[in-house]
């Protein structure tokens, strides 16, 4: 083990002690101490979940990165693993970047990871060389191979950076070989997609480009993964500087993917649409994980990059996960819905039902927390007459609030945290077009001390916000413009 990776786990073990798990979400895996970005090496190892992520344990905004690491055995409750691995080689002196992890057949687990090591441009410009690298391990210790680098920028196609090379994906084949995925930039500054083929998961070759951004989807793609899924093949990406188009994606950082089909004889993937992964502020970078009882089971880094690294420098930690959700494949559409195991953590329901609301604010006994879990189905009082507006705001108190709100005229549904505190002007709302049968709509509102998880008619859409509300504001209210019927249950979720 490194001096460099010894000083991290030192360092992380001693300063998670001034952390009081009250400070934390709940049931949201967060950054042991300091920095967390994208999730890496989601993966099932020695009967438990593995989460790996991108980690500055020194402070708690973005540095030299290193793997944190978690392992938990229902995607819910997560034990912290020493740091698993730290920039100490020529090849990753800047950073140890995204990657995945599986298991050998000898029974280690491997660890492929983008190692970063600056250089000085021809304009005395700082520029990120990136190679793809391998660590083996038990589950807690890994060592980089001593051949590392194992794909550098002889592995690219032709106009294929060394500069923007990064996050690979890995997975087995039925046939014992091994297949990645990762990201690339090519000389029209378009990202783009490549598939790498390897025997032994060690020695990889270049299959095929995937598929080409084109100045589609933002500029550099990165984060993606690959897989089929209820017939269809899915890409989840990440893309950086994107253009709104309507109120499918917005400016900055967002996430996509792509539903199509692959032929495995030409090694082609054709793609026969794209939609957001998810519709509100914080998301990115999600990866997901095959369970063993087979559901696939996503986790995104639920920050956002233009506005993540203006919070308060006191503060001993920053970032956290998504839920984790379950994924499916339904008329064209990805849903995601949280995974069941979360279902467990409900206790004390509370329900109201064919509650008519009318030009009007109502609180309803019961209903309050900021461990919720919120099933809320609106219904118009009068078909004739849909409905101008429902609201439902939370994190509420006298002074605070976080809400979200849905015009079925325009179909439009909006989140906004605009009063839960920040003293920043950065993005605090987002909207999403959302289907809707004559102003009937379903919502499940997942709350967690820092977060809301918002899944639309059975998680046919999702939008995340994170918000650093007082906890003591734990208020939530219903408003109608014009009449409506709501169906309400309300769960408190237990600590986890």
């Amino acid at each position: 083990m490194s001096q460099v990776l010894r000083d991290a786990r030192r360092f992380e073990e001693a300063q998670e002690s001034y952390i009081s798990e009250e400070s934390r979400p709940a049931f949201h895996l967060s950054a042991r101490v300091g920095w967390m970005n994208d999730p890496n090496g989601f993966s099932w190892y020695d009967g438990q979940y593995h989460m790996f992520y991108q980690y500055h344990p020194y402070d708690s905004i973005w540095g030299p990165m290193h793997w944190g690491h978690a392992v938990s055995p229902d995607l819910l409750h997560w034990t912290y693993l020493p740091a698993a691995m730290a920039p100490d080689q020529p090849y990753d002196r800047d950073g140890c970047y995204s990657g995945s992890a599986i298991t050998m057949p000898d029974g280690r687990q491997m660890l492929m990871y983008t190692g970063v090591s600056c250089e000085t441009g021809p304009e005395g410009q700082k520029l990120e060389v990136q190679t793809q690298n391998l660590a083996f391990g038990d589950g807690v210790d890994y060592e980089k191979y001593e051949n590392n680098p194992v794909l550098t920028e002889r592995d690219l196609p032709a106009g294929g950076s060394r500069y923007a090379f990064r996050d690979p994906k890995i997975w087995a084949l039925p046939d014992g070989t091994w297949r990645a995925i990762m990201a690339n930039n090519n000389e029209d500054g378009g990202g783009q997609m490549l598939l790498y083929r390897s025997p032994d998961a060690i020695d990889w070759k270049l299959e095929t480009v995937l598929v080409r951004n084109m100045d589609r989807l933002g500029r550099m793609w990165e984060c993606p993964d690959f897989f089929e899924l209820d017939g269809k093949q899915v890409l989840l990406a990440s893309a950086q500087d994107m253009l709104p188009y309507h109120l499918e994606y917005h400016n900055g950082n967002g996430t996509f993917y792509m539903l199509g089909t692959w032929d495995e004889e030409s090694k082609t993937f054709t793609e026969e649409c794209n939609h957001s992964v998810d519709y509100g502020i914080d998301f990115y970078a999600p990866q997901t994980v095959l369970t063993p009882d087979g559901r696939r089971v996503m986790i995104g880094w639920m920050q956002n990059w233009d506005t993540c690294n203006l919070h308060t420098d006191s503060v001993p930690w920053f970032g956290q996960m998504s839920l984790p959700r379950e994924l499916h494949v339904r008329d064209g559409v990805l849903y995601q819905t949280p995974i069941r195991e979360l279902d467990e953590r409900r206790t004390g329901k509370v329900v109201h039902r064919d509650v008519r609301v009318e030009d009007r604010w109502v609180v309803l006994p019961g209903v309050s927390g900021r461990r919720v879990d919120l099933e809320v189905e609106v219904v118009p009082a009068d078909p004739e007459k849909v409905y101008e507006k429902i609201a439902i705001r939370f994190a509420q108190d006298d002074c605070h609030q976080t809400f979200m709100s849905f015009r079925p005229k325009e179909g439009q549904l909006k989140v906004d945290r605009k009063f839960s505190g920040s003293r920043r002007a950065i993005q605090h709302q987002r909207r999403a077009n959302v289907r809707h049968d004559n102003g009937t709509v379903k919502f499940r509102l997942i709350l967690d001390r820092f977060s809301a998880e918002i899944f639309v008619n059975d998680g046919e859409k999702v939008l995340s916000t994170t918000f650093y509300t007082t906890q003591s504001a734990d208020g939530i209210s219903f408003e109608v413009e014009g009449a409506a019927i709501l169906n309400v249950t309300k769960y408190s979720l237990e600590e986890v």
